[in-house]
């Protein structure tokens, strides 16, 4: 992410060229990873989308190319639920180096019950965070293989209202659907900075981004048939909220500068320009709990023992807790 000082002003409509680059977006068949991976898609990158379901991803493929015509895109079955498909999904990518990953899938329940994994953890953790940070540790041999390669994670303003218990991290006391997907998304904003500090401390080419989109409405959102369809009723009873917030067109922006901008740094968070909700993507300052990196540290002392990922990153120095178990082994 080396900085250009004689770049011209980012433009979101004229996205700079990335052919012989390899993406791969995490739930890039639906929402805003759809659109990250059709806007990364139109630089002659190859991108990837990793999917659950794949009549979903042979769709969301149709629409890219047809939107972008001779679009280098193709799709991997991923399903983050799942810590022990992920290495066969890696393995599906048949690459030899990875530019970047988009940490974008995830999974939002509206409503009790609280559900579980088939690894036992809370669904939305274990999807949202555990997965992408098991998925991280997979890839790290692929991201370092490219030069400079990005690891993007797509946080949510959801979280910015919200704080981590790391005594109760699958919510087994306290769960309440909307709060702990804001939780879950907050646990993925702390393990993309993290990520970069320990990166940086193993003196890594590989770089780590957090992202944010901001206020992303579907009914703001331009219709893609048959991933997404926008009636004209719902246009018009949303575009009062259009003063406030965006679509999810508009939403991947953060995300797509975040991979793309020479000028990006790792440790950065990106969101959108006006108030945090609607936008041009810009860096924008940390928010002040996301500075709290015993907190960092201990989720992420806590994620190596639950998915058993990320030994050779093990702990920073500078980490002021008591350091045991797993994650502070210096080998995979």
């Amino acid at each position: 992410m080396s900085s250009t000082s004689s770049a011209p002003p980012w433009d979101v409509h004229r996205l700079p060229r990335a052919e012989g680059s390899v993406f791969l977006v995490t739930g890039g068949n639906a929402g805003i990873g759809y659109f990250i991976a059709e806007q990364l898609s139109a630089t002659g990158a190859t991108v990837v989308l990793g999917c659950r379901n794949p009549a979903r991803a042979e769709a969301a493929l149709t629409s890219i190319r047809h939107r972008v015509p001779g679009a280098q895109v193709r799709a991997i079955r991923l399903d983050l639920a799942d810590l022990s498909s992920l290495s066969a999904a890696v393995e599906s990518l048949e690459v030899s180096a990875l530019h970047a990953v988009v940490h974008n899938a995830g999974v939002a329940l509206d409503d009790p019950p609280r559900r579980e994994t088939g690894d036992g953890h809370e669904l939305m953790f274990g999807t949202n965070h555990l997965g992408h940070f098991a998925l991280t540790g997979l890839l790290m041999p692929l991201l370092s293989a490219a030069p400079a390669a990005r690891v993007v994670t797509v946080g949510s303003f959801a979280a910015k209202s919200e704080r981590l218990d790391l005594d109760d991290l699958q919510s087994r006391r306290d769960y309440q659907a909307k709060r702990t997907y804001g939780r879950t998304k907050l646990a993925q904003m702390y393990f993309g900075l993290e990520l970069d500090r320990r990166l940086r401390t193993h003196g890594s080419s590989v770089e780590s981004a957090v992202v944010h989109p901001g206020g992303a409405l579907d009914a703001l959102t331009p219709s893609r048939p048959p991933v997404h369809v926008r009636s004209l009723g719902a246009r018009l009873r949303a575009a009062p909220a259009a003063l406030l917030v965006q679509g999810k067109h508009a939403g991947a922006w953060p995300a797509v500068r975040a991979v793309l901008d020479p000028a990006a740094r790792g440790g950065q968070l990106w969101g959108p320009r006006l108030f945090s909700l609607r936008g041009a993507p810009r860096h924008e300052a940390a928010w002040s709990h996301l500075a709290d990196t015993a907190v960092a540290a201990g989720l992420w002392d806590a994620s190596c023992d639950l998915t058993d990922h990320l030994r050779s990153l093990g702990a920073r120095p500078s980490a002021r807790r008591r350091l045991s178990g797993p994650c502070d082994a210096s080998n995979s």
